[in-house]
């Protein structure tokens, strides 16, 4: 049970210290003022609105009120405020000047308590009316003329201009009627004999009194007044004092004697008897206090409270037994006792406050009311919180909050400080009003870049408008000097066309296709600025990095289209070097590695290809059953996703002589029905031998002068080497692949035919002497030879060329020949070399 208790109390405690949390946190106060009956379902205002939610917030918030009595209910959709039950202002707050219902808004997520106040508008809905219906005088008949009679008062719960405003009687002989106002403000009617009564000639008198109200159109209450004329009782009591005078604390407990009146009656027997009791007073005071009859004393029936009446006056008549009134006022004052807390307004709020704000900025206005008097009710205010704040008193209770010192809303947004207010009665009574003051932004920060330099990388061929990279710049500022907007500030030369920036969100486009062969990086600035006046601004450099794609197959550039022919002695044996596949890719990288692979042979274990190398070779030896005529399809692929190919086509004629190879390649040249492309394989066969006999000779004759030094012919067959480092290529020649250099010496002047190869050296001679018999042949510096026929001065004397070395360029990833003849040539055949690898992207033989 002890147990049960503790955790009851807890459940009771939680909530209510949570309501007093956000009680500090949300203390500003939502008014409203709606008149009074209004239907169920009226609008009282948009609450939700005035609160700052809005309609999208308020299923998370869950709005809902917190009242005693549901007096209005809230729209969970549209978050307005509703009449939900009947609003009878008489009933709620009876003769008080104003009337207001008073409640909590709650919200959650998170939790806040707001207050709200509606206030009741008094319409003129109640008439006057009397405490009954008729009123019973007897009057004696030798009353005097003037004597007034107390008829009590008509009670109107309006207030105001629609409260009782006077009274009016029937028409008559006798009477009229008189207003008289108490000092509580109260209208009653007296009734006041203007002439004198004659019981002989009219016994009762029946007449109308009507209660008047100002209302807009006036209502009105009537009673009945019966006027019996009785026999002489001429002396009315008499009160010992016409006012008394009584005090009050307002923590007096019920049935606390206030005081006693008393009454004599000069008359003797009944006509002397008197009895006290109160007149015609409103039914709040007749609560608060009662009179015993016989002793005339008054004593309190409920409890008083100071702030809500400080006074009260009472009407006590004494009766004697033959009729005749007397009245009396008894006054009693109420005396203050220090039980309210002092209540803290904020009236006026200066938020949001600018950052630049000068010290002693006037930022809250704070007005202190304590309902009590007194010392009770003086008031003294100061902050509680961190805050770079101070309180200041002003006059008429009132206090302004000042800065005490500079804001900075990047280090704290808003403050949040205590108002407390302490009276000085005994004990003090305190409360507090939460003060939450935003801190209003100014341009004094400008757009940091996440990163000062930024690195996108994009594979080629990518899509105009495509994505590259968001840049992200943030401003500690808000509004719109934190708004950000982003252009391009500048970059390396001709990067502005390749990209652009979105000016809102920093993301950064292709403007076009990138090509890797053409652009492999760029630079740009991009520069960021806010919406400040002055605007701010920063820049940072984005680095665009261009990927290379496998967009270029392999270029085959020897053996050229129909010009791949070679002649292979019978004798070969295994590892004979019969043709080089040279083969070129404009990519980078792996999508540049070339590998060869024989796809098509008559004879496929007869020859191989160098995976690498692209150099044909025969697996095994020559025999007498291969085919005279043997055609060669390779392969060229890279090493790109896809893989990308190329094929070349070499037909070889194996034949132990030249003259056994040429019916075969006269054919292939029939075939290929060409008179130039015939005419040129003829010529060059005459010169081949023309060169074999030179050849023959240049040995014989060096033979006999080598003592004096090496002969200058045999330095053609000294190989000048080369490499990329070399003379032969541009210093930025860095693409594609070419896997060997070969240093060939071929006759000046002249343009090896198409589809020849020369033919295997007789067994007498050595390789090195087939080539050093070669023929020389003067050229004229301006002719040239097109292919097939021979040079215009191919009689005239000869000049060797030693050591020819093809010569490559790379100018646009395109080649062009160095020297006077620009043919390309495409069949000769690589008999002898010495091999060193470099990159290349294509090349071209010249002589």
């Amino acid at each position: 049970r002890r147990r049960g208790a503790g955790s009851t109390a807890g459940r009771v405690l939680l909530p209510a210290l949570l309501l007093g949390l956000c009680c500090r946190a949300a203390p500003e106060r939502v008014r409203y003022a709606i008149p009074e009956e209004l239907g169920r379902g009226s609008l009282v205002g948009p609450l939700a609105r005035d609160l700052g939610l809005s309609p999208a917030d308020l299923p998370a918030r869950q709005l809902r009120l917190s009242a005693e009595k549901q007096y209005f209910g809230v729209s969970g959709e549209t978050g307005n405020l509703y009449v939900s039950e009947r609003l009878d202002r008489e009933e709620m707050c009876g003769e008080a000047a104003s009337c207001s219902v008073s409640f909590e808004a709650l919200v959650q997520n998170p939790l806040n308590v707001f207050h709200v106040e509606v206030a009741i508008q008094d319409i003129n809905d109640n008439a006057p009316r009397f405490l009954q219906d008729s009123f019973q005088l007897e009057i004696n008949e030798f009353t005097s003329p003037g004597a007034r009679f107390a008829l009590g008062t008509a009670e109107d719960a309006d207030v105001g201009s629609n409260s009782l405003q006077g009274y009016e009687l029937e028409a008559n002989g006798y009477f009229a009627v008189e207003v008289k106002e108490s000092q509580d403000g109260s209208k009653f009617a007296e009734l006041v004999l203007r002439r004198a009564l004659d019981r002989e000639s009219e016994q009762s008198l029946r007449l109308v009194l009507t209660g008047l109200d100002g209302g807009e159109p006036p209502r009105s209450g009537t009673a009945q007044l019966c006027i019996n004329v009785i026999d002489a009782n001429d002396n009315p009591p008499v009160f010992a004092q016409d006012r008394y005078r009584a005090s009050l604390r307002e923590d007096a407990p019920p049935g606390w004697r206030v005081l006693n009146v008393s009454a004599s009656d000069a008359d003797a027997g009944t006509n002397a008897r008197i009895t006290y009791g109160f007149g015609k007073m409103p039914a709040k005071v007749l609560r608060k206090f009662v009179v015993d009859a016989e002793s005339g004393t008054i004593t309190l029936q409920e409890a008083l409270d100071f702030e809500d009446t400080r006074g009260y006056t009472l009407l006590v008549e004494a009766r004697d037994g033959g009729g005749l009134v007397a009245h009396c006022e008894v006054e009693v004052e109420v005396l203050d006792v220090n039980d309210n807390a002092p209540e803290v307004t904020l009236t006026s709020v200066s938020s949001p406050v600018p950052e630049d704000a000068p010290a002693g900025t006037v930022v809250a206005l704070v007005k202190v009311r304590d309902r009590d008097s007194g010392e009770n009710g003086q008031v003294s205010c100061e902050l509680s919180g961190e805050a770079p704040l101070s309180i200041v008193a002003s006059s008429g209770g009132s206090y302004k909050v000042v800065t005490a010192s500079a804001l900075d809303r990047e280090q704290a947004p808003e403050h949040r400080v205590a108002v407390v207010a302490r009276d000085r009665g005994s004990p003090a009574l305190s409360s507090r009003a939460a003060l939450v003051l935003e801190v209003s932004d100014v341009n004094d920060n400008a757009p940091v870049f996440e990163e000062a330099a930024y690195s996108a990388y994009v594979a080629e061929n990518n899509a105009a408008g495509a994505p590259v990279l968001r840049v992200r710049a943030r401003d500690a500022d808000a509004g719109a000097n934190g708004r950000v907007s982003y252009w391009l500030a500048g970059g390396s030369a001709g990067a502005a066309p390749y990209v652009s920036v979105e000016a809102r969100s920093g993301a950064v486009y292709a403007q076009r296709s990138f090509d890797y062969e053409q652009c492999r990086e760029f630079a740009v600035a991009v520069r960021a600025q806010d919406g400040g006046a002055p605007a701010r601004s920063s820049t940072a450099t984005v680095r665009v990095f261009v990927l290379d794609r496998n967009d270029n197959a392999p270029r085959v550039l020897w053996p050229a289209a129909g010009a791949g022919a070679g002649v292979v002695p019978r004798s070969a044996e295994a590892g004979y070097l019969v043709a080089k596949v040279v083969a070129v890719d404009a990519d980078a990288g792996r999508n540049a590695w070339l590998s060869y692979e024989l796809v098509q042979a008559p004879e496929p274990a007869l020859f191989r290809v160098g995976l690498h190398s692209g150099e044909v070779r025969t697996a095994r030896a020559v025999s007498e059953r291969d085919a005279a005529k043997q055609r060669l399809v390779a392969v060229v692929k890279d090493h790109g996703q896809p893989a990308l190919s190329a094929t070349a086509t070499l037909h070889v004629v194996l034949a132990e002589s030249l003259q056994e190879a040429l019916p075969e390649l006269s054919e292939r040249a029939a075939g290929a029905d060409s008179p130039a492309e015939l005419q040129f394989y003829l010529v060059l066969a005459l010169a081949l031998l023309s060169a074999l006999f030179l050849l023959s000779v240049a040995l014989a004759v060096l033979a006999r002068v080598r003592r004096a030094g090496p002969p200058a012919v045999l330095r053609c067959l000294g190989a000048q080497r080369f490499s990329v480092a070399g003379a032969a290529f541009p210093a930025d020649f860095c693409e594609g692949t070419l896997p060997y250099s070969y240093n060939l010496c071929v006759a000046p002047g002249r343009a090896v035919a198409e589809g020849a190869w020369l033919p295997p050296p007789p067994p007498s001679l050595a390789a090195e002497e087939l080539l050093g018999a070669e023929p020389c042949g003067k050229r004229s510096p301006t002719s040239s030879a097109g292919a097939g026929e021979p040079p215009a001065d191919a009689e005239a004397p000869q000049v060797c060329k030693p050591n020819f070395m093809p010569t490559l360029y790379h100018r646009n990833k395109n080649i062009y020949p160095r020297g006077r003849n620009n043919t390309t040539t495409g069949g000769v055949s690589f008999l002898s070399g010495r091999h060193r690898p470099f990159l290349a992207d294509s090349f071209t033989l010249s002589n």
